[in-house]
């Protein structure tokens, strides 16, 4: 009973909005499903018993529970239970989860670098302690590496800005994060090319803002179709994230569809562009990285993104930085400064130390950047073999996203039919124990995304394992 309820729980509302003198009415589906079941006792979900409309029109939903007895009200918030939990890190938790208990998982689904961080980079951060850096910077980060920061955009990017135009975040996703709010009011519109990274959405709707998909092709290597974003634009959008290179499909935008971009983005006042840049070091010649700042008229509008986790092998350090006009520069450092502070003083010192090695990160960067590659014409060749099966090939970052829809419908012995990118992986993971991300965590459910940030003898047996997984699906089908 409380199994299924936790399955099918469903809620219809109706309220009148005083401020408005109209009457609304809500209904929703909670796929609860999703939750971490073995850590909740299921039996205190009971039932729904009301729901009530406080003086700022919010409302609440009641739940009798085991808990009331305690007097708790367990409710969350709207904002948080609209946003959806990553799927990457969620895949990625299980994929360890199975490997810790002695399950010989392929793990292929996290956005990781497998290189330790340069040498040079780490002692930095180990002198950093020894030498006593180890209390707070200023909230925006220290001015050593936002020094740094702004000779490595003006050098690298063609982009100029001053160390107060800068703030240095606990990574580029709370850079991100801290734009969206920043800049974001309720109803706004933050428009996103799919296949996306799956925060972007979300973040959005962490800001009451709605996100708005633009469906791209895998015959035009994902990138957004101009003529598309002209026709999405209204007076309420607000925001174009741009990904380049992309997370999930490796694609790179080439300048001159940048400049086609940049010439819509120009009419439309309102409109500012985030461009996440975190992947600028990981690309393939004669693919070459155009900063979104640096077009005819977009350094006023554009926020750039980046970071050290991807090229300098430094996930773990958690350092990003966001670069922009200072009056969105300050919004961005008013909310970190109530939410988290300063980035890590060490991670700081370490990220001196990174853009110390020379431009693009130097030979640290492009002997990884020369594994990447290899490990990428390896799986394009070994993919393409496989009759029915798209791929795009990437020019930058380390994913593969491959069409493998041709699969859906048809049943797997042992397993049943399947529907979807989801049920795909789930069948590779089982069958396989290759652990991949769903298409459909992107926007694009015809896809799945491999990462090969991992060995290539890890690579060629994962290839083993997901070719012999797909012969099954075929060999059940022709029976």
């Amino acid at each position: 009973m409380a199994q299924s309820l936790f399955k099918t729980t469903t809620c219809g509302i109706s309220f009148h909005d005083q401020t408005r003198h109209l009457s609304r009415s809500l209904s929703f589906s909670s796929s609860l499903s999703t939750f971490p079941h073995r850590t909740m006792d299921m039996n205190a979900v009971k039932c729904v018993i009301g729901v009530d409309q406080n003086t700022r029109g919010r409302l609440i939903v009641k739940s009798k529970t085991d808990f009331d007895e305690l007097g708790v009200d367990i409710s969350l918030s709207p904002r948080v239970n609209a946003v959806k939990p990553s799927r990457t890190v969620a895949i990625t938790d299980q994929a360890t989860a199975l490997v810790q208990a002695g399950v010989p998982v392929i793990r292929l689904a996290a956005g990781e670098p497998d290189f330790d961080t340069p040498s040079v980079i780490a002692e930095a951060g180990i002198n950093a302690i020894r030498e006593g850096h180890t209390r707070y910077t200023p909230n925006a980060g220290s001015l050593e590496l936002r020094q740094a920061i702004c000779h490595k955009l003006k050098e690298e990017n063609g982009i100029s800005y001053t160390p107060d135009q800068v703030v240095i975040s606990n990574g580029a996703k709370q850079s991100i994060a801290q734009a969206v709010l920043a800049v974001c009011s309720p109803g706004d519109e933050v428009i996103v090319p799919a296949p996306f990274w799956v925060s972007y959405p979300e973040m959005a709707r962490l800001a009451d803002a709605t996100p708005v998909i633009l469906p791209t092709s895998i015959s035009d290597d994902f990138l957004l179709d101009p003529k598309l974003l002209e026709a999405t634009i209204t007076e309420r959008s607000r925001l174009l994230i741009l990904c380049s290179p992309s997370n999930p499909t490796g694609s790179v935008y080439p300048k001159e569809l940048l400049e086609e971009i940049a010439q819509i983005v120009a009419k439309h006042p309102r409109l500012l562009v985030i461009s996440d840049e975190i992947y600028e070091h990981i690309i393939y010649a004669p693919a070459t990285h155009t900063s979104f700042a640096s077009l005819p008229g977009m350094w006023d509008r554009t926020l750039t993104v980046n970071g050290f986790s991807k090229a300098f092998a430094m996930t773990g350090w958690r350092l990003g930085y966001i670069a922009g006009p200072k009056h969105f520069i300050a919004a961005c450092g008013k909310i970190q400064s109530q939410l988290t502070s300063g980035a890590s003083s060490i991670s700081q010192k370490a990220g001196v130390a990174a853009l110390g090695l020379g431009y693009a990160g130097g030979e640290a960067v492009s002997i990884m950047v020369k594994a990447f590659r290899e490990r990428r014409d390896y799986l394009v060749k070994s993919f393409r073999e496989i009759d029915g099966v798209k791929i795009s090939e990437p020019k930058g970052a380390f994913y593969l996203f491959i069409d493998f829809s041709i699969y859906y419908g048809r049943e797997a012995e042992g397993f049943g039919k399947i529907e979807d990118s989801e049920s795909l992986c789930r069948y590779l993971l089982e069958k396989g124990q290759v652990a991949l991300v769903p298409g459909s965590a992107f926007g694009d459910d015809t896809c799945i995304r491999i990462s090969y940030a991992a060995s290539l003898p890890t690579l060629q047996a994962a290839v083993e394992r997901i070719k012999k997984a797909l012969i099954s699906i075929t060999s059940a089908a022709l029976v």
